[in-house]
């Protein structure tokens, strides 16, 4: 016989071998573990099989004698599925969703609710420089996440946001519209 064909040989017992003690290994933990985790009335078996006798357990006849309780009314339908009806709610949830409800109405009574400023402008202030093309005007440098953008007084930054007034260390800005005017301080950032 050449050498391959022994080292083959070998190989084949080897893995043979092997697969013979897993699965023994596996077959010893899984009775171990049935025996161990089973429930009360299956150990007695488990131990009846392994050959020690454990004694039985006593039963209570009399238990299996006793009244019963009566089946209750009920509106469920086996027959139909339907989600469960919701819990009432208790009496001061209930009082409370009223006077809710009643604020809400004289709220509506009293005439319409301003409407909420509008949000914080994102821009931060960098700096200014003296303006190339206009001596003695100056130029506002402001950015944010996505750029950095330049603009004069009265001009329109960002598509959104007009520059009102360029101050030293502030510049002062407010939407296209007027309203949400803000003065943004420099942060050197």
């Amino acid at each position: 016989m050449d050498s391959k064909r022994r080292r083959e040989l070998m190989l084949a017992g080897a893995a043979v071998l092997l697969a013979a003690v897993a699965v023994w290994s596996v077959r010893r933990d899984t009775a171990q573990a049935t025996t161990a985790t089973a429930p009360p009335g299956t150990q007695a078996v488990a131990s009846a099989r392994a050959g020690e006798k454990e004694p039985a357990a006593e039963i209570d006849l009399s238990a299996l004698e006793s009244a019963r309780p009566e089946p209750e009314e009920s509106s469920r339908d086996p027959f139909r599925f339907k989600p469960r009806p919701a819990p009432s709610l208790p009496a001061a949830v209930l009082k409370q969703q009223q006077e809710q409800a009643n604020a809400a109405a004289e709220q509506a009574a009293r005439g319409p609710v301003e409407p909420p400023p509008p949000p914080r402008i994102p821009l931060k202030y960098i700096g200014e420089m003296a303006d190339p093309v206009n001596a003695g005007k100056r130029v506002a440098i402001l950015s944010d996440a996505r750029g950095v953008y330049y603009g004069r007084e009265g001009e329109v930054v960002e598509g959104r946001y007009r520059i009102v007034r360029i101050g030293v260390e502030s510049i002062e800005l407010s939407y296209l519209d007027g309203r949400g005017r803000q003065t943004i301080r420099q942060t050197g950032q």
